[in-house]
Parts: structure tokens; sequence; C-alpha cells
């Protein structure tokens, strides 16, 4: 009998359209809510940390062994924007495209806090610093600054 053992963490990172803060404390937990169950029943992705600004999102979360990175982006922006549209956000969008990083099982404690903190981290840094640092982190070089600066 043959086995696949599978276990990708991805921190995904993404915008609201036009950096748009569609994200107030109204909306906040309920699109948490609802993204995370988009991960687990529509993706068979396993769920464990969102957190955000009114303008962006980060989400820790497994990767499924048996969908691609880009399907699971398509299906949880899709979605999730239907779901704002159908309660009442009528303009809310997701930017088109995103920041995906693996992370280490290593430090999936300190990304758990990253992720959890972006208020207070956001004090010091804007948007387009903190994905300039994980591209930098990463080591992706070829990036467009404007898709990550508002309006």
């Amino acid at each position: 009998m043959s086995q696949s053992l599978v276990r990708i963490y991805i921190h995904l990172v993404f915008s609201t359209k036009d950096r748009y803060p569609f994200i107030t404390a109204e909306w906040k937990n309920k699109l948490y809510a609802y993204m995370a169950g988009i991960l687990k029943s529509d993706t068979a992705s396993t769920f464990h940390y969102i957190g955000g600004m009114k303008d962006h999102i980060h989400i820790l979360f497994c990767l499924s062994k048996n969908k691609s990175l880009s399907d699971v982006i398509h299906t949880l922006k899709g979605r999730s924007s239907v779901w704002m549209k159908e309660n009442g956000i009528h303009k809310f969008a997701w930017q088109g495209g995103y920041a995906a990083f693996s992370v280490s099982e290593s430090i999936i404690e300190a990304t758990k806090k990253y992720i959890l903190n972006q208020e207070k981290h956001h004090e010091k840094f804007t948007f387009t610093e903190e994905v300039a640092h994980f591209c930098k982190l990463y080591k992706i070089d070829q990036y467009d600054e404007n898709y990550f600066t508002q309006g």
C-alpha cells in the first residue's frame, strides 16, 4: 500500500482592491471565520491563523496535498468576495495577485504572533514595506512594488 505524506505551511498575504479599507471592525471576525471555513471545506486545507488590517489579510494554513496553491487562493478570494457582496459590501473586491511564502515548522509560533499582531506591527511599517521585507527575506528579486502601494 502506498502513502503520500505532505505538510506544507503557507503564509499567504493579499490586499483589497486599491487597498481600500473594506475590512472594518464590524466585518473582520465574520470575514475571517468565513475564510477559515472555505479553507477547510472547499479546499481541504488546514486553517491555522488569520489576521490583518482594514486593507489586507495574512493567513497561515497547511496546503492540501490534493490542491494547487493557485487553486486554493482562487477559491478563497473568489468565494469570500462573493460573500462580502452578498452581505451588503457591494463594491468589495480583492486585489489581483498575492504573496505566498513557505513556513518551516520551527517558526510556526513566530509566524502566528506576527499574523495575530498586525495592528501593532503596522504602527511601524507600511504594507509596502512589509511585502518588500518578505520578498527580501525569501530572495524574491523580481516584483513590481507598484502592486503593493495604495491606490
